[in-house]
């Protein structure tokens, strides 16, 4: 069976190397790259970098709180969590017209759209999936309905697939969130599922790197311990990464994980660890698309960094995109200091601005398309 699937993956990477190629350059993507990034402040690249939180269901004082970090600090993009679809669609419009760059949208739809909002039709979990023996192109159908659910709603961006291994049954945060316990599986299945969302042109993102399965700790709470060799992570926990980089996923989340063979300075987490973002990710297997943090308002990373220099440590470690940095404006403070000291340099602050907005050229964010909300939850229950 494992060489059934071995096999049905190589087909899938060699499908997947044709996906849309959200980082291409031509004439027309460089031109306004260029174009944007010049009008932009220096606080407005640092501000580029940071995706924030947004609800359909927060109310009046949430909607201003938003309205200012896209307004007044021109941030990068928006996670959207719990709502309705024409809620979550009319702020949508309603932010994208305000915003100075085009934001990036970006949802944590593992299983879906209804996830996170009401009146959609969830799609079962990944372990159920898990359970399917061979049939990987069940689960790129499964992506592709993802995929056009993210279309219709103007979300470029899902933080899936799950490529964790359900290796520890103690695990109180992965669990039935993962496709199982067999690495070829997890593999296959993660494969297929960023593959068919990919061919929607909707970005994927594998996740929680270097691996969030055999933990017992919830990172949302506490930072989890991994006591590994690198031996060990290289034959499991890395494997359904490295399959997902050579099939082409656009962009990888790191994971708040403390795993003392890839950075053992102490409560180091390797979503701010250079180790394992620039030197392992980067450097070892050759990912060269988009990273993001966890969120890092979780306690795994909180409890030892406090919002404005978790952000900094983040952009130290090479990450491109921040998710939920918190304090915006003190971030973007601390980022500046952080320059002046030559702790990181303009350069490296404007090559993962312009690969950012690359990306949104490529998603088609340089025309303006307000969502269009006939019709809208029957299309994505469809």
């Amino acid at each position: 069976m494992k060489t059934c699937l071995v096999v049905v993956l190589l087909s899938f990477i060699s499908c997947s190397l044709q996906a849309q190629n959200f980082y291409a350059h031509t004439k027309a993507a460089d031109k306004w790259v260029n174009h944007t990034f010049k009008k932009m402040s220096k606080k407005d690249r640092i501000a580029q970098l940071m995706i924030v939180r947004a609800h359909s269901n927060l109310g009046a004082d949430h909607i201003q709180a938003v309205t200012q970090l896209v307004q007044q600090y021109h941030v990068g993009g928006l996670c959207f969590f719990q709502g309705g679809p024409v809620r979550q669609a009319l702020l949508t419009n309603y932010y994208q017209s305000l915003a100075k760059t085009p934001l990036l949208i970006c949802i944590d739809g593992e299983w879906g759209l209804g996830m996170r909002l009401d009146s959609v039709i969830p799609f079962p979990r990944q372990l159920l999936m898990g359970a399917i023996s061979d049939n990987a192109p069940l689960i790129y159908q499964f992506g592709k309905a993802v995929g056009e659910q993210c279309k219709r709603m103007g979300i470029q961006v899902n933080y899936a697939p799950v490529v964790d291994i359900n290796n520890n049954p103690e695990n109180p945060v992965i669990n039935d969130r993962s496709f199982g316990e067999d690495k070829y599986k997890v593999a296959l299945y993660g494969t297929a599922f960023m593959q068919g969302m990919q061919d929607e042109n909707i970005m994927a993102c594998a996740k929680h790197f270097p691996g969030h399965g055999d933990v017992s700790v919830d990172s949302h709470k506490d930072l989890p311990v991994i006591n590994k060799s690198m031996e060990q992570l290289e034959s499991l926990e890395l494997y359904p990464f490295k399959a997902s980089i050579k099939a082409g996923v656009g962009s990888v989340m790191m994971g708040h994980l403390f795993v003392p063979a890839i950075d053992s300075t102490e409560h180091v987490a390797t979503s701010i660890s250079k180790n394992a973002v620039t030197g392992l990710l980067k450097n070892k297997l050759g990912f060269q698309g988009i990273t993001f943090t966890d969120a890092l308002e979780m306690q795994g990373i909180a409890k030892y960094f406090p919002a404005g220099e978790a952000a900094l440590q983040s952009l130290i470690a090479g990450n491109d995109l921040l998710c939920l940095p918190g304090d915006v404006p003190g971030s973007i403070e601390l980022i500046l200091n952080a320059i002046k000291q030559k702790k990181l340099s303009w350069n490296d602050i404007n090559a993962r601005v312009k690969k950012v907005l690359l990306v949104k050229y490529n998603m088609g964010l340089a025309q303006r398309r307000p969502i269009d909300t006939t019709n809208l939850v029957n299309d994505l229950n469809q």
